[in-house]
């Protein structure tokens, strides 16, 4: 049995406890979207009440399978080769942005632009070109979305 067998095997055994876990691994469920207010260019409030972690939100951001935010974005970061020029640098972002408006980019930055090439990352609804293995499943959890908001705000320079 491997390490994803075991997670399952755990979730139905114990419950909520268990998807938790299963989400923080990186398997983020449709029941992980969580319901949030729009204000002006932001989603003030944490989704969920939910509190990130910094250290968590790096990992998610860098990583090139889960967030793959460098495709698209730079960050003055060590060990990240091949980072993309299609969007602004996160340098800075948190000198520039907010949390909220952070946190309503992540989640669905259509929202803002329509023509965004960014993909939502907290969104189910007019989703297309989606791979088999992901529909029906957000990017990110609410907790991904609050850790990553919790580093991307820690970028002040």
């Amino acid at each position: 049995m491997g390490a994803l067998d075991h997670l399952k095997h755990a979730a139905r055994s114990t419950g909520r406890a268990a998807t938790l876990l299963l989400v923080s691994v990186g398997f983020a469920t449709a029941s992980d979207l969580a319901s949030y207010q729009v204000t002006g260019d932001a989603i003030i409030a944490p989704l969920g009440g939910r509190v990130g972690d910094p250290i968590r939100g790096r990992q998610l951001v860098l990583d090139r399978e889960r967030g793959n935010c460098l495709i698209c974005h730079q960050v003055r970061v060590d060990g990240q080769p091949f980072q993309g020029d299609l969007a602004p640098p996160l340098d800075g972002v948190g000198r520039r942005l907010s949390p909220g408006q952070i946190r309503l980019r992540l989640v669905d930055q259509s929202r803002l632009n329509r023509d965004t090439v960014m993909p939502p990352y907290h969104r189910l609804e007019r989703l297309t070109r989606v791979a088999a293995q992901y529909q029906g499943r957000p990017v990110f959890s609410a907790q991904d979305i609050e850790d990553a908001v919790a580093w991307l705000d820690t970028l002040k320079e």
